[in-house]
C-alpha cells in the first residue's frame, strides 16, 4: 500500500484524486486550510475512510508550509507520492504575510517548499513521486530569473507563464538532483473548481456560463494526475498537458542557467 499526500485534497481535482487512489487500494493524506471541506471529504470515502487523513494547514505562507511538513514527519516516516493540486488564480497583487504575491507562493513556492522539507520522507520510498498541477502549456515558458521571487510590478499575463514554467524548472530540478524521484506536471484543463475563488467577478461570471459545455469532468481532470503520481516513469520531467490521456505528454527541458537563478531564489526566501 502506498502512502499519497495531496496538497489541496480537500476538494476539486484533488479530491477525485484521492477518491481514484484510494479506489485502488492505497492511503492517502490530504491537506487543506478548510477543516469542513477536509471533514466532509473524509465522509464522502465511505468504507475507504480509514485509509485517509486530513490536516488542516495554510500553504499560503512559509510558517504554514512549514508546520504541514513537521505534522507529515509526525503521522508518517514514508511517502510514496506528493500531488500539489493546491492553487489560487489571483489576477491582482495580493500580498501574504511573507510580503510575497499570493499567486506565486501558493501556485509555485509552496510547492518548492514543501517538497524540500518532505524529501527524507520521499527518499524512503522505492520510487518516489511528485506531481504538479499547471495550467495547459505547449512547451515549458521561457522564464525571467529578475522577477522571482518578489514579482515587483505584478502582471498576471505575465506572472501566469513564469508560476507554471517555475513548476516544470522544479521538476526537471528534482530529477536531476534526485535520480531516485519522478517528477512531472499535468494539466487538469478547464475544470470548475475552488481555483477561481480569488478571481474577479466577471471571470466567475464566463465560469460559470460556460462550464456546463466546455469544462472537464472532474474524472477526466484527475485520471492522468492519478496515472503519474502511481505509475508515472521516465528519464525526464514530463508535462501531461491534454487531460484523460496519459500518452499525450512532453518532456520538460529547461535552461540550466535560468533553472540555477530561479532555485536559488526559492531557496533563499524560504529557507529549504
Amino acid at each position: 500500500m502506498k502512502t499519497i499526500v495531496i496538497a489541496g485534497g480537500n476538494s476539486g481535482v484533488g479530491l477525485q484524486a484521492a477518491r481514484q487512489i484510494l479506489g485502488e487500494g492505497h492511503r492517502v493524506i490530504l491537506l487543506g486550510r478548510d477543516s469542513k471541506k477536509g471533514e466532509d471529504a473524509l465522509a464522502s470515502f465511505g468504507a475507504a475512510r480509514s485509509r485517509a487523513e486530513f490536516f488542516p494547514v495554510d500553504l499560503s505562507t512559509h510558517d504554514g508550509v512549514r508546520a504541514a511538513a513537521g505534522k507529515l514527519a509526525e503521522r508518517t516516516d514514508r511517502i510514496d507520492g506528493l500531488i500539489h493540486s493546491a492553487a489560487v488564480f489571483a489576477t491582482k497583487d495580493v500580498r501574504t504575510v511573507d510580503g510575497l504575491n499570493l499567486f506565486f507562493e501558493l501556485s509555485y513556492l509552496s510547492r518548492y517548499h514543501l517538497t524540500q522539507l518532505l524529501l527524507p520522507q520521499l527518499l524512503r520510498s522505492d520510487r518516489p513521486r511528485v506531481v504538479m498541477l499547471i495550467a495547459t502549456l505547449k512547451e515549458v515558458p521561457k522564464l525571467d530569473p529578475r522577477l522571482f521571487p518578489y514579482f515587483e510590478g505584478f502582471r498576471f499575463l505575465t506572472a501566469v507563464y513564469q508560476v507554471n514554467g517555475a513548476c516544470m524548472y522544479y521538476a526537471d530540478y528534482l530529477m536531476k538532483n534526485y535520480p531516485k524521484i519522478f517528477a512531472g506536471c499535468v494539466t487538469p484543463g478547464f475544470v470548475r473548481t475552488g481555483i477561481f475563488r480569488e478571481a474577479p467577478w466577471f471571470l466567475k461570471a464566463y465560469v460559470a456560463l460556460t462550464a456546463p459545455f466546455r469544462a472537464n469532468s472532474v474524472e477526466t481532470a484527475a485520471h492522468n494526475v492519478v496515472e503519474a503520481v502511481l505509475r508515472g516513469e521516465g528519464s525526464s520531467a514530463y508535462n501531461w498537458n491534454k487531460p484523460g490521456d496519459f500518452e499525450h505528454r512532453f518532456a520538460i527541458t529547461v535552461d540550466p542557467a535560468v533553472q540555477s537563478a530561479v532555485m536559488d531564489a526559492s531557496r533563499a526566501v524560504t529557507g529549504a
